[in-house]
């Protein structure tokens, strides 16, 4: 099944090192999810071509990188997570000489590329899986409780729910965290370690800068396997340390992994990084993600969870911060992304305070991930028909997407990742000449990129404004902060040269102006002694 390009030769190198010891520690990079972005052949799906197609957009956009979400030869059983050969691109995403072409011009325009690696499991169609010999040995098999082995051999939970085993024809059971396409590997098995490594290699070669680490704290289980003992486990994630998930033995990993890109990097010229998407209880347990000799970055969930109320952000940054500055690490803020229900609709105030929340974020310290379309101001879609959804989340789960949806509190994913609208009055809005794979609201037009592109009111001109002012102002991105004296309701710090004061309220507050006004999320009024900032708003000062 692997491909193989139909004219090799030499990777380009990635753009300059930019700010800082390393690239990514004030870095803005965009999330591609590959399947919703822009569709090349008219099938209704993202591709590569479609994608490649389209990176201009992020060039203007003012981003420093784009990661890829998995575009391997797959089932498409969790969307391209479940995978069947690491070393192929899947059909309905192109070829392999697609992903190099667009490496390459991404390169070309000054845009590193980040690609996903799915370690924890492999898809059910992975021929080590579909060699019952090889299966045994390279995943987590195990025989049942009860008198005839009719039981799981715990009481583990998939995160999609329902049991997180399925019993084979031999009347054993394999583990799967996740959906049952999705088998869990043994990465006690040293053929396993041998095989990523090789796996990061090849892509490494084709000239990727550096690898999103999908379940970071998941490939290690506790010895045993012991029971949790209740149910609901999947609200237990990124609350407390789990028996599947954020055991200590994940590092010797990671730190197997950093040697090899530090190696390769140093062998080549660039920088390559490792980003963790890990889900820890604590920011001092996330921060091991990201020692010295582990991965370079790690997502702050504790971010992206943290309710907006002025206390609660300012509780979640000082920890976060704290915690990365212990261990010499940027921290990597994040919104949204793929899995989650977009910001604009969970933060629970529509666009205004997403647009703050927006600000808020990339003004503070360290590295920032985007999310396709949120540069748009695009809401979840919560009253998608049950019979276009795709989510494996949504069908073991109990099929109760649209109101938990709306509000903002549950795992199913398929609205926050319709394709995106580009431009034009009717749906697909330019994604492609064949439809979407899951249909588009009716009243988007107004949210392409072709309507709000030259609107200085638009969230697109917003987020093009303060990319370009964060790549301008040296004292954002990674470096210093302090905290500034604010009313109640009302966070303010400075950076070196900038102040950001965020107005989490409902209602209007006066500020004496602390200097000129840079950027605001919405209009600011007010005289020279006071200025007047909305409610949910976010503004930068030169100071």
């Amino acid at each position: 099944m692997t491909q193989e390009l139909t004219s090799p030769s030499p990777a380009p190198q990635a753009p300059g090192t930019g700010r800082g010891p390393g690239w990514w520690r004030d870095a803005v990079i965009y999330q591609v999810y590959v399947r919703s972005f822009a569709d090349s052949d008219g099938d209704g799906v993202g591709d590569l071509r479609g994608a490649r197609a389209r990176l201009p957009h992020l060039k203007d956009l003012g981003v420093d990188a784009v990661w890829l979400t998995p575009f391997y030869a797959s089932p498409q059983a969790d969307g391209g997570y479940d995978v069947a050969d690491y070393r192929a691109v899947d059909p309905l995403f192109g070829s392999l000489q697609d992903a190099d072409d667009l490496i390459r011009t991404a390169h070309d325009l000054g845009l590193r590329v980040i690609v996903d690696i799915v370690p924890n499991h492999t898809s059910d169609r992975h021929p080590w899986f579909q060699d019952p010999e090889l299966a045994r040995e390279r995943y987590l098999f195990r025989p049942g409780k009860g008198e005839n082995g009719e039981l799981p051999p715990n009481d583990w939970e998939s995160v999609f729910g329902g049991p997180a085993w399925t019993r084979t024809d031999r009347g054993d059971w394999y583990l799967h965290l996740f959906a049952p396409e999705q088998p869990d590997l043994n990465w006690d098995n040293p053929e396993v370690h041998a095989e990523f490594e090789a796996i990061l290699r090849f892509w490494l070669d084709l000239g990727v800068d550096g690898f999103r680490v999908d379940v970071a704290h998941g490939m290690v289980k506790a010895p045993g396997l012991p029971d949790i003992g209740h149910g609901q486990q999947a609200k237990l994630i990124g609350n407390q340390v789990l028996p599947f998930f954020d055991q200590d033995g994940v590092h010797t990993i990671h730190r197997a992994w950093r040697r090899l890109l530090d190696g390769y990097g140093e062998a080549h010229g660039k920088q390559v990084v490792g980003v963790a998407e890990a889900w820890a209880p604590t920011a001092e347990r996330l921060a091991l993600y990201v020692r010295p000799d582990e991965l370079h970055q790690a997502f702050n969930f504790q971010f992206l969870n943290a309710p907006w109320e002025a206390g609660a952000l300012r509780e979640v940054i000082d920890a976060s911060l704290a915690a990365t500055t212990s261990v010499g690490a940027p921290t990597t803020w994040v919104l949204s992304n793929h899995d989650v229900v977009r910001h604009t609709t969970r933060l629970g105030g529509g666009l205004d305070r997403a647009r703050a929340a927006t600000l808020l974020m990339l003004a503070l310290p360290g590295s920032a991930y985007l999310y396709q379309g949120e540069e748009l101001g695009l809401p979840e879609v919560t009253d998608l028909p049950d019979e276009v959804r795709q989510d494996p989340a949504f069908f073991r789960g109990g099929r109760t997407a649209g109101a938990a949806a709306t509000s903002g509190q549950n795992g199913f994913r398929d609205g926050c990742r319709v394709p995106l609208p580009w431009s034009g009055e009717l749906p697909p809005y330019g994604f492609g000449d064949g439809g979407s794979w899951l249909p588009q609201p009716g009243d988007w037009a107004a949210l392409t990129v072709e309507a709000q592109t030259g609107d200085p009111a638009s969230t697109l001109e917003l987020y093009r404004t303060a990319l370009a002012l964060r790549h301008r102002l040296p004292g954002l991105g990674d470096g210093e902060m302090s905290w500034a004296p604010a009313p109640d309701g009302v966070l303010a710090f400075t950076r070196p040269g900038v102040l950001c004061a965020v107005n989490t309220l409902g209602h209007d507050v006066e500020l004496p102006p602390p200097g000129a006004l840079l950027l605001a999320s919405a209009p600011v009024t007010g005289n020279g002694a006071a200025a007047v900032l909305p409610g949910d708003s976010c503004t930068w000062w030169a100071i």
